[in-house]
């Protein structure tokens, strides 16, 4: 406990450590950058390039990984569905790039399904898009999707988020997509791991697909990959910093954050995904086999990550976890508990479930036993 405490430059601040049992969350810091990536940072910081060179050489690894024809590294997945929206509304036309985020006479729709509505559709309207929104959670007809493409259409969005009830399926999008002529954008910022996902949808025949940098690739929070075709990429590059006459610039990344996230990518890669899967499992177990040795009256689920990596298709599947409940405390009031002290102690309030969600993909080697300690203290 007193090594997870010793950190001068927060204890300086006075800010509290947290221990992550929320997954790879914004709000938290995103996950923990390996030493090798921290230490190609810093080695990048010494020297000084040519940007433009920079992101074309990352780019070319991105695609090498992806199997896309083109990448771009962005300043996290936000940045990067702003950038896919940009791209498809002006093309490498620079006085469309210019005129952004004004799409008066441009197409400027983009078509969702309501089921993929999350609190991220402002990074395609930063753009100037117009959404279109089909379905429902009950489902969506093939129908709705055509008869809503018309000359003002820009794309189609596809999202893998929280909620997926009631969309058509991927593979049919991108096939009504292209009988028209538009591209399909992907959002599958927290869909890594497995690694099969990185090539996934653009072997589907997605024009575009954006991952975050700072979740399961364990590169730098800021970042996130977006790969494509090479025509809608190099539009996107357009748009985007270090060049200044597009709305991208807001959304700059620096040359140590290039070099950290192509190192992540490549760890990334050649990682052992099962070991560290194992892993986070027996985190789960050992916390779920101490309360229910010390603890009556509690509810546990106990949640597995499927073992094929073709039904991970949410952020909840990429990782095991648990769920708690009981009848002493509401579940806001076992979350606040948990957050009081130092460290504090971060779990996500499921919705989705009765209970607490406790994620064990960001652990250090021995907070699984301080987190099953402390929900032991306050359940008994």
């Amino acid at each position: 406990m007193d090594n997870l405490l010793n950190n001068e430059y927060y204890n300086k601040l006075g800010v509290r450590r947290v221990i992550n049992c929320a997954s790879y969350l914004t709000m938290l810091g995103g996950s923990i950058m390996p030493p090798e990536v921290t230490e190609a940072m810093d080695k990048a910081s010494e020297w000084f390039v040519d940007m433009k060179e920079l992101n074309m050489a990352a780019g070319d690894v991105i695609a090498k990984f992806t199997g896309a024809e083109a990448g771009l590294v962005t300043a996290g997945a936000a940045s990067a569905l702003m950038l896919q929206t940009a791209a498809c509304i002006t093309g490498t036309d620079p006085k469309k790039i210019n005129q952004l985020p004004d799409t008066n006479g441009l197409k400027n729709e983009f078509i969702i399904h309501r089921s993929h509505k999350t609190n991220y559709d402002h990074n395609y309207r930063n753009a100037g898009a117009k959404l279109i929104e089909i379905g429902n959670t009950g489902g969506t007809h093939t129908w709705e999707l055509e008869s809503n493409i018309n000359e003002k259409t820009a794309g189609i969005i596809y999202v893998y988020g929280p909620k997926q009830n009631g969309a058509i399926d991927i593979e049919t999008t991108i096939k009504i997509a292209h009988k028209n002529q538009l591209p399909v954008i992907v959002d599958a910022a927290a869909l890594l791991p497995p690694v099969e996902n990185l090539m996934k949808f653009t072997q589907l025949g997605a024009d575009m697909v954006a991952f975050s940098g700072g979740k399961g690739l364990r590169g730098p929070q800021s970042t996130g990959i977006l790969c494509g075709t090479k025509e809608l990429i190099n539009a996107a590059y357009l748009n985007a910093a270090p060049n200044n006459e597009g709305i991208g610039r807001v959304s700059k990344v620096s040359k140590e954050e290039i070099i950290g996230l192509i190192t992540a990518l490549e760890l990334f890669i050649d990682r052992d995904h099962s070991t560290i899967m194992k892993k986070w499992e027996q985190d789960c177990e050992l916390i779920i086999d101490q309360i229910n040795s010390k603890v009556k009256d509690v509810n546990i689920k106990y949640i597995k990550s499927p073992k094929d990596p073709n039904l991970i298709i949410d952020e909840d599947s990429t990782h095991p976890s648990i769920i708690i409940s009981s009848d002493k405390f509401s579940d806001q009031e076992l979350e606040e508990k948990l957050a009081e002290g130092n460290p504090s102690i971060r779990v996500r309030n499921t919705f989705e479930y009765n209970g607490i969600k406790i994620v064990t993909s960001n652990f250090h080697s021995d907070e699984a036993q301080i987190v099953a300690e402390k929900l032991i203290k306050i359940l008994s």
